[in-house]
């Protein structure tokens, strides 16, 4: 039997907003909607085995109000278990993940008794974050995004922190934005969507002494959202495919800092649904990331006190192969590529992998030629294997170095455990900074 999503009515969502909102975001139509099964299938048929991969899955099926018991039941025993088992060693933007995922709305079956602690265990990792900054030149423990994510979390479940040290860190001027030199549009829209946070509830309280503070991050938000309309492509990308989605979701909760004329959602929304068609988004957090903004949702829709599903829903098929997931059958069974190691000097090698391999079956080959030149390890994250390690050369946050992944001159925009090489492609791993 085919198992279905569902998703309930766009209209529902359009009730729930001003004009002035529905005139600012734009959302997948009724016709279009079958354009997502592709999103849905790779997070319904995908195996979980990283939690904050899980907690990701959850927390977008929350927001959309994706109705699947037996995924979601699934998806809850895999972040729960991990909470109790290590939440303590989480990250901090791990840590906001669980939380907002767990608490992104309110289930009768299930007891979210322990949101007090996570909070407050959040609390201590997000000072750990400012410490570090403190002792480090500026460089978090982990990164700005997941400064930002653990912002948000604490402020949408109330957790402690001083707003006035939060105008103070999230200065647009801030280097931790940018990532070899250039700026990230991911940490840029998820601090937008923590200061909008920030800012509505600095309002919604009504504290006097606070009313310059909220000028402040108004301020910050403007610049932020600047610095992010300035990335867009001619096609409506917002600096490339995978942070278009967060991207979306800024511009959604900063309607009043641009003008209309500034960003044409819709052109994004078609150009997102193209590369959806053609396979993008093949991994379970790449399609929770996007999923929201398509159907018009930010995370600032967590509220553990609405009901998680209600309303009736439309069926999606989730059966279907995702596009690009089936290699053509007069495809050559192996193929050779060109792989490189950078230093200080250079070594490269060819390398012959199956077809459909990705860039890490690339890496694994040349490790298994020279274990010396190629040697290398990886960290198992919520987007996939990151490489930390080369030569035994590890990447360090305090010092903002990295192992940078390329084809050809072009830097990669998806990850070693995703990324599918190509014939004759040249393919290079190098150590940088940002």
């Amino acid at each position: 039997m085919r198992q279905l999503l569902q998703l309930p009515l766009v209209g529902l969502l359009l009730f729930f907003l001003t004009p002035s909102q529905q005139s600012k975001i734009c959302v997948v139509d009724k016709k279009d909607e079958s354009c997502l099964n592709p999103l849905l299938s790779t997070m319904n048929n995908s195996k979980y085995t990283n939690e904050v991969q899980a907690a990701h899955v959850l927390l977008s099926l929350r927001l959309v109000r994706i109705k699947n018991q037996n995924l979601e039941q699934r998806l809850m025993e895999i972040v729960k278990n991990t909470t109790s088992r290590k939440g303590s060693d989480l990250s901090s933007g791990q840590l906001a993940w669980t939380i907002m995922a767990l608490g992104a709305c309110h289930n009768p079956n299930e007891n979210f008794s322990n949101d007090f602690q996570l909070v407050h265990l959040l609390e201590k990792k997000f000072q750990e974050e400012i410490k570090n900054m403190g002792a480090h030149n500026g460089n978090s423990l982990t990164n700005y995004y997941q400064l930002s994510q653990g912002l948000l979390a604490l402020c949408l479940f109330s957790g402690n922190y001083s707003v006035t040290e939060i105008a103070e860190l999230f200065t647009p001027e801030n280097e931790n934005y940018y990532f070899s030199g250039q700026f990230s549009v991911d940490t840029g829209a998820m601090a937008v969507v923590a200061l909008t946070c920030v800012k509505r509830s600095i309002e919604k309280q009504k504290i006097e002494a606070d009313t310059t503070i909220s000028v402040t991050i108004d301020n910050h938000i403007k610049s932020l959202i600047k610095k992010i309309l300035s990335e867009k492509k001619e096609n409506g990308l917002i600096r490339n495919i995978y942070s278009t989605g967060e991207a979306m979701q800024a511009l959604f909760v900063s309607k009043n800092n641009y003008e209309q004329s500034e960003w044409n959602c819709k052109q994004t929304l078609d150009t997102v649904l193209k590369e959806i068609s053609q396979g993008a988004f093949s991994t379970p957090t790449a399609a929770a990331q996007i999923l929201p903004a398509l159907m018009g949702k930010t995370y600032l829709y967590v509220n553990k006190d609405s009901p998680c599903v209600s309303g009736s829903g439309i069926n999606f098929n989730v059966s279907a192969p995702v596009p690009g997931s089936v290699t053509p059958e007069n495809s050559p069974s192996a193929i050779t590529v060109r792989y490189s190691v950078q230093i200080n000097e250079t070594y490269s090698t060819n390398v012959t992998v199956p077809n459909g391999s990705v860039f890490l079956d690339v890496m694994k080959e040349a490790q298994k030629q020279n274990k010396t030149v190629f040697d290398f390890t990886v960290e198992e994250t919520s987007w996939g294997p990151y490489v930390t390690c080369v030569q035994g050369l590890s990447a360090n946050n305090n010092d903002r170095t990295y192992w940078e992944i390329l084809s050809g001159p072009k830097p990669l925009s998806q990850g070693v455990g995703s990324y599918v090489v190509h014939d004759g492609e040249s393919l290079m791993i190098r150590w940088s900074k940002y």
